[in-house]
């Protein structure tokens, strides 16, 4: 092809300063024109019908984006004339195609090089279907990369897929439920043969109609890095249900409820996350070792997709499903030990096999014959009592740092009669006393029961007589504040790991309680309640 004269239009690129334009040397106009791959002569103009209106394209246009189906029909059409001798400009006839002209209209547009942009979701889909229809590569490779076009709640959405690029976004329903229409640039139909394909099938554009507008927006603000004000608990599950439906697992993170700090005391990260949200990826064990146990840890938790380092854990249990039981023990001292009930039973029952496995140990103590004999280990029950780390009441700890409500009002334990050992090996960190175990456990006065192999005792200074109330509760006499059984409302607890000379394993885990709010009594319960409205 001849190079245009130095006036031409191509040769003065308006993109180009005037000084690069001068020192442009003049064979570049046909390099431009050159880049174009030579299928089709550039110089002919071909005609193509679409519906009811005719376009007339060059040989460049059509080849731009080549091989097409535009491009293989005419060609075909010029190596017949060649072969039978005939003048190639005869030769070529008009090729009619049954498709909508308006969508074609930005098509010929992209063929001639200007940049096409989807309007809307409709739009988008026409555009890609008829650009697989046409087998237009690059056009398909442009509209693969493009922004998702979606409509949820009956409002108009278009998303960039860089958005859904944070770590755990993606996958999500988006690269999932719409991979049947738009799975790969080259595969918009599966299963259908493409060479007897008259038209394409009907594309409807991606719509989730039955979830909310309002709430998807936030969620895309948040996405963006945007803060979004938490209004109330009911704001804040709708967020998080939405999160789940979409599968945002990332946001979803950021979103639970969740308290990180720096505890100055215990010198050291704290996570408080609610049992209904612990996810096994995130739990690891910081093991810390003390001269009487070498086998010490405490149990901390990172957010997966979010946090880049574990804290402490402190674990949430709320809606009444946790009982504390208070035993007899060697000496007249006191046991205490939690039950937890329904859903929480089967949670804490799965962290702690997460914990086991952590630390080597098998998630369950039933012999392998066994399980396989019962169905395997998934046919077990889930309870605390099945893993090698705690009994079927797992051992817990009430520490002088815990802050104890009891029936609406403060409780401690020096108030109430168990005497608090003095500073020593404390499991707590930082120095502080811990609750001594008597002498006739097996361990001696002041040291740490958590650092120790006895049994976690707290002695009381006297028993009280108990007296059963009409509802058959058992509760103390003469006002002491203390029953067998406490209900707790609320819970925080941290997970301490710990070494056992005579339990399932080499070491067991113990709750150590930090905050309570608990209830002695039904007639407590009952105090509390609230009226409707």
């Amino acid at each position: 092809m001849a190079n245009p004269p130095a006036n031409s239009d191509l040769h003065h690129h308006p993109q180009l300063s005037l000084q690069q334009q001068q020192q442009q040397p003049p064979e570049s106009a046909a390099l431009l024109i050159s880049k174009i791959p030579k299928i089709l002569p550039h110089e002919r103009v071909f005609p193509i019908q679409i519906g009811c209106e005719l376009f007339k394209l060059s040989g460049a246009s059509l080849s731009s984006d080549a091989p097409s189906y535009f491009s293989q029909y005419f060609l075909c059409q010029l190596n017949q004339a060649e072969a039978k001798g005939e003048d190639a400009a005869s030769a070529v006839r008009t090729l009619y195609i049954d498709r909508d002209p308006i969508t074609f209209r930005d098509i010929s547009l992209h063929l001639q090089g200007y940049h096409v942009q989807p309007r809307d979701a409709t739009h988008f889909v026409r555009l890609f279907a008829d650009a697989q229809f046409y087998s237009l590569p690059k056009l398909m490779s442009q509209l693969y990369e493009e922004s998702v076009f979606t409509s949820v709640g009956h409002r108009e959405f278009q998303i960039p897929r860089e958005l859904f690029s944070g770590p755990g976004n993606s996958p999500n329903f988006f690269s999932l439920g719409f991979a049947i229409f738009f799975s790969t640039p080259d595969d918009l139909f599966p299963g259908l043969d493409r060479e007897g394909l008259l038209r394409p099938p009907s594309i409807v554009p991606p719509s989730v109609p039955n979830r909310s507008a309002d709430t998807f927006a936030e969620l895309l603000h948040l996405l963006r890095g945007y803060p979004v004000a938490i209004r109330s608990e009911t704001h804040r599950a709708e967020l998080l249900r939405d999160c789940r439906y979409f599968n945002f697992k990332g946001l979803e993170q950021r979103l639970i409820p969740h308290s990180i700090s720096f505890n100055q005391a215990r010198r050291r990260d704290e996570i408080v996350l609610r049992l209904r949200d612990i996810l096994k990826s995130g739990i690891t064990v910081a093991c810390e070792p003390t001269p009487s146990d070498p086998l010490a840890g405490w149990v901390t938790y990172a957010r997966p997709f979010v946090d880049d380092r574990p804290a402490e854990l402190v674990l949430e249990i709320g809606e009444e499903s946790t009982r504390l039981q208070f035993g007899g023990g060697a000496g007249g001292a006191t046991t205490v030990r939690a039950e937890f009930l329904r859903d929480a039973r089967t949670r804490i029952a799965k962290m702690f096999e997460v914990v086991a496995t952590k630390l080597n140990l098998p998630p369950t103590t039933q012999p392998l014959g066994l399980l396989m004999a019962k169905g395997g280990a998934s046919s077990q029950p889930a309870t605390p009592g099945n893993t090698p780390l705690s009994e079927d009441l797992v051992r817990v700890m009430l520490g002088p740092e815990a802050s104890i409500m009891l029936d609406g009002r403060p409780w401690s334990p020096e108030e109430n009669g168990l005497s608090i050992g003095g500073a020593g090996d404390s499991f707590l960190g930082g120095g502080g006393g811990t609750i001594s175990a008597p002498s006739s456990a097996g361990g001696a006065a002041g040291e740490s029961p958590m650092s120790s192999n006895a049994p976690l005792l707290l002695p009381l200074s006297s028993r009280k007589r108990r007296r059963v109330d009409s509802y058959g509760l058992a509760s103390a006499g003469g006002g002491g504040g203390y029953s067998d059984e406490w209900i707790i409302r609320t819970g925080q607890w941290r997970l301490r790991i710990q070494g056992a000379k005579n339990g399932k394993a080499a070491v067991e885990c113990v709750l150590v309680a930090v905050k309570l709010d608990a209830l002695s009594s039904e007639l407590a319960r009952n105090a509390q309640r609230g009226f409707l409205g």
